[in-house]
């Protein structure tokens, strides 16, 4: 796919669903052993599982659009100089969920997203042990948007955002390693509006996911994330009817400009 010729997102959509679940192999072979844990610069844990996952994934991605820029976690950053004149490129976070790897408690995902002009257009999420699979794709050329969920089985079924129902309990994401007290000021106020509030724990990208499929109405994250933290998902999520707007001035996320960090948002239905 050239740089600047359209892609065809219903076409990437299976590869990357290909890719992803071969990069979700490649973690799960590291997550069979006695795997250590190296701690990166920010202090954040990093293991063979995740340099495994990438190395799949930037290889898959250079044969299926060579020329097309990757943003990946485990790879140094291109400047902003650089990455200013992009229109489009690739978020990858190979293994998102480091720490629940850690735990081995298998909430953890592979997230790989396409961006155009500053939003995510094709999103794939993968929890390798769970073997399902999230796609969302944005609407193109005379195609709508859609979403989908994918399971171990193989069987597949459209999912979309379910909003809150008067009289039931509303359903909230919350991190299962990164919660704060913000987080619980920000459910606090869900329950002054909407009364009775479930909460439920998970770890990676697969929060966002379970709002596209209408599982929780919820996911606030108010503590810092990055880029390839959130772009596939939010593209599932936008396709399911869905949107991750920044808690303050409700604008979507963004993947444009210098810093490759994210404000504070919420994942949600849209026009709530």
């Amino acid at each position: 796919m050239p740089t600047d010729a359209p892609p065809d997102l219903r076409a990437l959509r299976q590869a990357i669903i290909e890719l992803a679940t071969r990069a979700g192999r490649a973690i799960l072979e590291v997550y069979a052993t006695d795997f250590a844990v190296t701690k990166k610069a920010d202090a954040s844990p990093v293991t063979a599982a995740d340099l495994a996952s990438q190395a799949v994934i930037l290889a898959g991605l250079d044969e299926l659009t060579p020329g097309v820029p990757v943003i990946a976690e485990e790879a140094a950053a291109p400047s902003f100089e650089e990455r200013r004149s992009w229109r489009r490129f690739w978020l990858v976070d190979p293994l998102d969920g480091t720490k629940e790897f850690v735990k081995r408690n298998g909430e953890f995902s592979v997230n790989i997203a396409l961006v155009e002009a500053g939003v995510p257009v094709l999103g794939v999420v993968h929890a390798p042990v769970a073997g399902v699979t999230y796609v969302g794709v944005a609407a193109h050329a005379d195609q709508p948007a859609s979403a989908w969920r994918f399971d171990a089985e193989g069987g597949g079924h459209p999912i979309h955002v379910r909003p809150p129902v008067e009289g039931e309990a509303v359903r909230v994401m919350v991190s299962r390693s990164h919660s704060n007290a913000a987080t619980e000021e920000y459910i606090d106020r869900l329950r002054r509006r909407h009364g009775k509030v479930e909460t439920m724990a998970r770890g990676s990208a697969l929060k966002s996911c379970l709002v596209a499929d209408g599982t929780a109405h919820f996911y606030p994250r108010l503590g810092p994330t990055m880029w390839w933290d959130t772009a596939a998902a939010q593209a599932v999520l936008m396709a399911a009817g869905g949107e991750m707007v920044a808690i303050g001035d409700g604008k979507p996320l963004r993947y444009a400009g210098d810093a490759l960090s994210n404000p504070r948002f919420v994942a949600r239905p849209s026009h709530l």
